[in-house]
């Protein structure tokens, strides 16, 4: 494998690549830059929302626009460009950071406290009609979430722990949570994943400068090396899902690479899964 620029940036903390299909374009973003960028790698074309307060993830919408879990909770941006709230919830010193869209459609968004303090952040889903359920209250940096390609199982990283966990998955319900992978201490911590078609699990590594995919029972399986410590998310994108697009960071860095903050791209990694949008 290898890796191209695909947008040359300097975002403090790039993160959560998502491939709108229905726009063909690849949405990230910079949380702490408060942007959503939009880039379409046909035509070379970019675009840049600001939103305001810190935006931990984006994602398309069914009937168009977007769904955003900013700082204060998530919010909806119609196709009218119009912005509404569909649960705000202000907690001070915690913010929104990743979320997922499960086969149903429904929003899985985590929290995570601005001093990472140990349980302070939390899990949810929000339905597309508005309906919001607790999954996890004792979350520490909630991270990557994803689902294998049947739908019945459902993996997460809460970032300290060094875990990718996985669950079983039915009815929009995830129950008997356990270790998938542990990554070993030295080469970094869990961030963002996505799921290929085969079943595998692709994992950044913040401070490990690294991609890796794991098979289905958690063995490695194969390791794209990076110039950026600091990765934070990958996802599959492009018309045919073969590009895996990763996002980096940053911020807390003293002399940082010229590439971090940068989105990047591994042309034809492997064969990503059409990623529902959100059914609200």
């Amino acid at each position: 494998m290898r890796y191209e620029v695909a947008v040359r940036a300097e975002a403090q903390l790039g993160e959560g690549p998502t491939w709108d299909a229905s726009a063909g374009r690849l949405l990230w973003i910079d949380i702490l830059g408060s942007r959503v960028y939009g880039y379409d790698p046909v035509s070379g074309a970019r675009s840049v929302r600001r939103t305001g307060q810190h935006v931990g993830a984006v994602k398309p919408r069914v009937g168009g626009g977007l769904v955003l879990n900013l700082r204060d909770g998530v919010g909806l941006v119609d196709p009218d460009d119009g912005f509404r709230w569909l649960h705000r919830e202000v907690v001070p010193g915690r913010r929104g950071n990743d979320a997922a869209v499960a086969p149903d459609g429904a929003l899985w968004a985590g929290t995570m406290r601005y001093d990472e303090a140990v349980g302070g952040g939390t899990l949810s889903r929000f339905g597309g009609d508005g309906a919001v359920t607790a999954v996890l209250d004792d979350v520490t940096v909630s991270n990557g979430t994803g689902w294998s390609p049947d739908g019945r199982l459902m993996y997460y990283v809460d970032t300290p722990t060094r875990r990718i966990d996985v669950f079983d998955f039915e009815d929009g319900v995830a129950t008997n949570r356990r270790p998938l992978v542990e990554v070993e201490e030295g080469a970094g911590y869990p961030d963002g994943l996505t799921v290929d078609a085969e079943g595998c699990v692709w994992v950044a590594l913040w401070d490990g400068a690294a991609i890796r995919r794991y098979g289905p029972t958690g063995e490695l399986d194969q390791v794209l090396p990076l110039p950026v410590p600091r990765v934070t998310a990958c996802a599959f994108g492009g018309p045919d899902l073969t590009d895996l697009y990763i996002t980096t960071a940053r911020v807390g860095l003293t002399s940082p690479h010229p590439l971090a903050g940068s989105l990047l791209v591994s042309p034809g990694a492997g064969k990503g899964l059409p990623q529902p949008a959100f059914a609200g």
